[in-house]
């Protein structure tokens, strides 16, 4: 098995580890890849879905050499891999001037990208009739682990932070839908302007598509260097099913929204997160990921993961042999393209620990 076939089999089937082998790292609930734990396989960090179902059935566990203490990555008991896990963050110890953990502010995700949800709360979810069936931004609220609303000088605090002790080289921050025409951007060209006048950090900002396109030109001479406006699902089914109250923004208003922003933050520097796995065909996909880079704009391919708690607790993941197909013909188009995630500045496509779909654009 190469390492591309590795990295997608893992994403899709999870890891099953005890208790004992999971640390600090991992995500449980909130926003952005929850489930998960990163960990570095053959010299690639990815992240790995470990609490969810799936990752309870997989046949992929960890084992250790006896002779060199080395841990292994094990497939049916069987050593096939070496794999480690990225050691807990410096900043993690660390309290804001006002006494928030910095964790609660924001989390290491891979190896060195700092992430966060400036607003945990968001004014679809908690409703059926207009939330994200997925999504858990309110778990790690509910749980303790963060708080609702991250100031910028606690954002630019904790940001310079993880530069200095632990060698962070890019930043993602993300929101729940505010109840402001805007969808968020004011706010995060509020932060944005606050951590880059306190360290210089390549920042990708994530949102709805706001109701003025002005938005983009302010976002980016706040510092923001790229930006995330996520579809998850292209088939207008799925997207009535999947997430009601995101689907009553038109497809068409998306592209209308990323044709502007990629006047303003430049072709390949504005992406889309699409979960494979949701109900889309493989014929949607690539559809929708050949406009999308006919525009200039990354389709961030990532597989499904069922997060526990949420409605879609117990969807299955999709298939492994699914996924290496949709990411061999997404690649090639990205190959034809000249678009390639080493190129963005910052962002999820950027980082690449979500999908493997980075070791299918060569």
């Amino acid at each position: 098995m190469n390492k591309q076939q590795l990295i997608v089999e893992l994403q899709t089937h999870g890891l099953k580890l005890v208790e004992q082998e999971i640390g600090a790292a991992g995500r449980k609930g909130g926003a952005g890849p929850s489930d998960h734990k990163a960990v570095t396989v053959d010299g690639t960090t990815v992240m790995v879905p470990i609490y969810n179902s799936p990752a309870a059935q997989s046949p992929y566990t960890i084992g250790i050499d006896k002779t060199t203490n080395q841990m292994l990555l094990q497939l049916d008991r069987e050593a096939i891999a070496s794999i480690n896990f990225p050691h807990q963050p410096k900043f993690y110890s660390l309290t804001t001037a006002d006494g928030i953990p910095y964790s609660q502010i924001a989390l290491l995700h891979s190896r060195d990208v700092l992430a966060t949800t400036v607003l945990q709360t968001c004014i679809r979810y908690g409703n059926t009739a207009t939330s994200c069936q997925f999504c858990a931004i309110g778990q790690s609220l509910a749980a303790g682990r963060t708080i609702a609303r991250k100031t910028p000088a606690q954002l630019a605090e904790v940001a310079e932070a993880a530069v200095r002790l632990d060698g962070v080289k890019q930043m993602v921050m993300t929101t729940g839908t505010p109840n402001t025409s805007d969808r968020g951007a004011a706010y995060l060209t509020e932060c944005a302007k606050a951590i880059k006048a306190r360290v210089n950090l390549p920042m990708q900002a994530q949102c709805e598509p706001p109701d003025d396109f002005i938005w983009f030109d302010r976002m980016k001479a706040a510092g923001i260097d790229s930006l995330g406006m996520h579809l998850e699902a292209a088939d207008p089914q799925v997207r009535a099913k999947i997430m009601p109250g995101k689907a009553t923004v038109p497809m068409e208003y998306y592209f209308e929204a990323f044709a502007a922003a990629v006047k303003v933050f430049g072709w390949g520097q504005v992406n889309t997160y699409l979960l494979a796995g949701l109900g889309d065909s493989l014929e949607t996909l690539l559809d929708v990921c050949d406009r999308l880079i006919q525009i200039g704009v990354y389709p961030f391919v990532v597989p499904f993961v069922p997060i526990t708690g949420t409605s879609l607790a117990n969807h299955p993941a999709p298939k492994s042999e699914f996924m290496f197909t949709l990411y061999e013909q997404v690649g090639a188009m990205l190959k034809q393209a000249g678009m390639s995630s080493e190129e963005i500045k910052a962002g999820c496509a950027k980082c690449g620990a979500c999908s493997a779909l980075s070791n299918f654009e060569k």
